[in-house]
């Protein structure tokens, strides 16, 4: 296979350019964020075909949605009021932590005859104890390998004699033709349903048992966010197909333990892997917070999922 990798500078973006010249699959990353603003592949005609919303757009939206594949952590969803108490600290962040707002270091790219991959970091010294107060650092990597994106979290724990608590995903929304013409097939297993009326959670949950195809849940649930627990769920392999279009992207959760769907009404659905969930109303301390994950000291835990976009057209 050939692989390559260039940089290049839009407005205020600097990105990184990864392309499998041999099958034709692009990803696009801005530091900014470390964020997927491009998941295309080739098309018949030879043209690039956007599998994310507004994919490779760096303009600002007069309305709706404005990004593309958001990096939550170390906390997602949201903080009761933009606060928390974490061991007794106060901690303070927007919406989906503070990962998106930061420009990540750039590690360096790997081209293999079997792969490639961009690989990012973020340093302890890159927030402040107000943000997160222990010395955690992540690395993000990219890889196309095979026709598939995979997405690798590492997180260290740099504190000799503390637990680390974290929470963190991503947040790519798949493009669509309307709102109304994309499908979703979810696999057949038992799935809790989380409900987070003003998007936190209320405690009232749901067991689904679930026989597989389409999602059961109405479109108008997705403004409010359909949060799903993944209790026993054997094939972790969901769809996402736009017939207009001809988009489809098989997305692999094998190890992921939470899932959020989302869309504002836009052309979009969001498919978010989730390692932990928003607050509750009656809010907890952040290391009771559902669904946290736990890093030894002086341990690492990994995380990832896989993305396949393919073109109904595309041989």
């Amino acid at each position: 296979m050939k692989f390559s990798h260039c940089e290049e500078q839009r407005d205020d973006r600097h990105l990184d350019i990864l392309i499998d010249e041999e099958n034709g699959l692009r990803i696009i990353v801005s530091r900014l964020g470390a964020e997927l603003i491009s998941l295309a592949r080739v098309n018949e005609a030879g043209a690039w075909t956007g599998f994310l919303y507004r994919d490779s757009d760096l303009s600002v939206p007069s309305q709706g949605w404005a990004n593309h594949a958001t990096v939550m952590g170390y906390y997602l969803h949201r903080l009761k009021n933009g606060r928390s108490l974490y061991r007794g600290r106060e901690i303070k962040g927007g919406n989906h932590g503070f990962l998106r707002s930061k420009t990540w270091r750039f590690v360096g790219s790997t081209i293999e005859e079997s792969g490639a991959s961009l690989k990012y970091r973020i340093m302890p010294e890159d927030f402040s104890p107000t943000e997160y107060p222990l010395k955690v650092s992540v690395d993000l990597t990219y890889k196309i390998e095979m026709n598939r994106v995979s997405v690798l979290f590492e997180f260290r724990n740099n504190e000799s004699d503390l637990s680390a608590h974290v929470s963190f995903g991503l947040h790519p929304g798949f493009a669509a033709t309307s709102f109304e013409s994309f499908h979703f097939q979810m696999p057949r297993g038992c799935y809790r349903r989380h409900f987070s009326p003003g998007n936190y959670l209320s405690g009232e949950t749901r067991d689904i048992e679930f026989a597989g195809g389409e999602m059961p849940f109405s479109k108008t649930d997705l403004p409010g966010s359909v949060i799903l627990e993944l209790v026993d769920v054997p094939r972790r392999e969901f769809s996402f197909v736009d017939p207009p279009s001809g988009r489809w992207v098989i997305v692999d959760l094998t190890d992921v333990p939470y899932l959020t769907l989302w869309s504002d009404g836009g052309p979009f659905l969001c498919i978010e892997p989730c390692w932990g969930l928003t607050d509750h109303h009656e809010q907890r301390a952040f290391e009771d917070k559902e669904g946290i994950q736990i890093i030894a000291a002086g341990g690492e835990l990994r995380a990832s999922f896989g993305m396949t976009p393919q073109l109904a057209s595309y041989d």
